[in-house]
């Protein structure tokens, strides 16, 4: 079945470590957009930090940021959202603090932080956005309306046990999820990249099977498996690639251009 829709996360599936777009990416999707090709970003950034991308890239499409928990407009109409029940993010938090782990709570109205260290600043180099520092009573004053909450391991390796913990002590409440050697993602239960890229799918008519993702991680996982075509980059992790249909060469090596010209702008011809 032909792709009518594409969906790529940006940090290493777009995004080179210097967090650009690279020319090729940039022509490839542009050009799939030409050809009337649904071409949606999928991240867990905020909006104001995805949206630069979608606009070098020319999209007229809405934006997935927050895991999946919002979708917005690229004009920044909100088309749908998901919160943390303000109590659940006030637990969480709170037993965020008792473990001293970094964490960053987000809302639509910008990024916060209990105090200004090298993970904070680490972040905002990353992502362009300046966040907050409030403490830890401006966290839990600011429960309401909270789609995303990020905890930063000390090391890769402590990363999954992290995760586990963190599940095992809010079962049925969050998702959690990893995106990126020590990014730490906890949403409300439900939500993630595929269940808000099959909503837009329906939104325009178009079905799973019609779909593209391009993924490299953890959070990436169940995108991946929803498409009609999951693709994993060469630089995933082992799990993500074996969850995927196919996978593409390294983001270094513009694997994401590389697969929509495979699969979709020379699939026709």
């Amino acid at each position: 079945m032909a792709i009518r829709m594409i969906v790529s996360d940006l940090d290493g599936t777009l995004l080179d470590s210097a967090y650009r777009l690279s020319a090729a990416n940039r022509t490839a999707f542009r050009e799939a957009a030409a050809q009337g090709v649904r071409v949606l970003l999928a991240t867990g950034r905020m909006f104001a930090s995805a949206v630069r991308y979608a606009k070098e890239l020319a999209l007229d499409t809405p934006v997935i940021s927050y895991n999946g928990g919002v979708v917005q407009e690229m004009d920044g109409t909100l088309l749908h959202a998901d919160f943390l029940a303000p109590k659940t993010a006030a637990r969480v938090l709170r037993y965020i603090f008792a473990r001293g782990w970094y964490v960053q709570l987000y809302r639509l109205d910008g990024l916060f932080f209990a105090a200004e260290t090298a993970e904070a600043r680490f972040y905002r180099t990353a992502s362009g956005i300046a966040g907050r520092a409030v403490g830890e009573r401006g966290l839990l004053a600011r429960t309401e309306g909270v789609p995303k909450l990020l905890v930063v391991a000390d090391t890769p390796a402590h990363t999954a046990a992290v995760i586990a913990e963190i599940a095992a002590a809010f079962p049925g409440e969050i998702a959690v999820m990893q995106s990126n050697p020590t990014y730490i993602e906890i949403v409300p239960a439900g939500v993630s990249k595929a269940s808000a890229m099959l909503k837009v799918a329906a939104d325009y008519g178009i079905s799973a099977a019609e779909i593209m993702a391009l993924g490299d991680s953890g959070n990436d996982v169940a995108m991946l498996r929803a498409a009609g075509l999951g693709v994993a980059m060469g630089n995933a992790a082992p799990e993500v690639q074996k969850a995927a249909d196919a996978v593409t060469d390294s983001v270094a090596e513009d694997g994401a251009a590389l697969a929509v010209r495979r699969y979709v702008l020379e699939a026709g011809r």
